[in-house]
């Protein structure tokens, strides 16, 4: 588990962008749990930076794929699957497994 932001970073219902091991990681805050999801719509590479972030959900911004934070799983697309990272929380510190 590597090290990578603060829990008091990432807002209620956002998103914030990490680099780690060169690739980008999405840090999302869903009612008060910390996910930790690749940063790229795996139906077309979309970015999810500027995703909405909804009911333990993340909403892809181009087409509106949703992608569950806990499995990654898109109920209305099964066909595409949301990588999702292992997170632990240590105080105020948020660590991912990137493998």
């Amino acid at each position: 588990m590597i090290p990578v932001a603060k829990i008091s970073d990432i807002p209620e219902c956002a998103a914030k962008t990490v680099s780690l091991s060169g690739q980008e990681i999405l840090l999302v805050k869903s009612k008060g749990t910390i996910f930790a999801c690749e940063n790229e719509c795996p139906h077309q590479g979309a970015s999810l930076a500027a995703a909405i972030v909804r009911d333990g959900f993340i909403v892809c911004p181009r087409h509106g794929y949703r992608f569950s934070l806990v499995d990654g799983q898109c109920p209305d697309h099964p066909a595409f699957i949301l990588k999702i990272f292992p997170v632990q929380i240590t105080g105020d510190e948020i660590y991912i497994d990137p493998a």
